[in-house]
């Protein structure tokens, strides 16, 4: 079995849990610590039901790790953009794309590039103390890891300014009253519910899910004549899956329905 330096990993039941692993740092993402994730993260998909991630120690993540990657100050054309072609922005893709649901468990400070993958979540789980921050303008860099995308769509684009030009903490309570967030718990209960909603999605129809998500993702840039067209074709696999009529006879025989679904080609 694989191991990794800067995370933990399991899968049990169909849950792939995964941790990121570098509590001294905050679990700052570091360009091994990306590779990991994304390696990870594939490797979940080819073998569990669902995947969550979460973190060790206090914080979900202080965003890129700037004492490692060799940033050298003194090059006049240093490209600071470089690593988001070859780590970041592939992981950001991949959680796009992922055909599991994804939960994010978010304690602690979610930063820079670790708020945008904690907002890739189609489950976004926070603690009552976690905090959001782009911290980009602070050390004079534009937002990155889809940031604004995803923010200026959860928020409107006035929010989504006032986060990136000010560069303060946004609160996960505040996060859930602007929509940002599935929930707000107690921090001692932050894991306990993630793997929670995690089971219910391991119990459910999973080749389905993925036609969902298509369809969530799709939406965000589509005109409502092309959504519509689409939510055609998709009805049309979803309704010669298994899983469908699993679903039908359950709904028929007044019973829990008994989801045992894989994915399928969603072409």
């Amino acid at each position: 079995m694989k191991s990794y330096e800067f995370l933990q990993y399991s899968n049990e039941n169909g849950i792939a849990e995964i941790h990121l692993n570098d509590p001294e740092t905050l679990n700052a993402i570091s360009p091994q610590m990306g590779s990991e994730l994304l390696a990870a993260i594939e490797r979940a998909e080819k073998e569990a039901r669902v995947i969550l991630l979460g973190a060790k120690g206090r914080a979900f993540c202080s965003g890129a790790n700037l004492s490692k990657g060799g940033i050298d100050l003194e090059d006049p054309d240093r490209d600071i953009g470089a690593r988001l072609e070859t780590i970041y922005n592939p992981l950001i893709l991949k959680l796009r794309d992922l055909k599991l649901p994804f939960v994010t468990a978010v304690r602690g400070a979610a930063v820079g590039v670790g708020c945008s993958i904690a907002l890739m979540g189609d489950i976004i789980i926070a603690s009552d103390k976690a905090y959001f921050l782009q911290a980009f303008c602070n050390i004079g860099l534009v937002p990155d890891g889809g940031s604004p995308y995803l923010l200026a769509r959860a928020i409107g684009r006035v929010r989504a300014m006032e986060l990136m030009l000010l560069g303060e903490k946004y609160s996960a309570k505040r996060a859930y009253a602007d929509g940002l967030v599935t929930s707000v718990v107690e921090d001692d209960h932050v894991d306990s519910e993630a793997f929670s909603i995690a089971q219910r999605l391991a119990a459910g129809p999973t080749s389905v899910y993925a036609l969902i998500k298509k369809s969530a993702w799709a939406a965000l840039d589509s005109a409502l004549d092309e959504q519509l067209k689409r939510e055609r074709h998709l009805q049309r696999i979803a309704g010669q899956t298994d899983e469908f009529v699993e679903g039908v006879v359950a709904f028929r025989e007044k019973r829990k329905a008994n989801f045992q679904g894989t994915l399928g080609n969603d072409d």
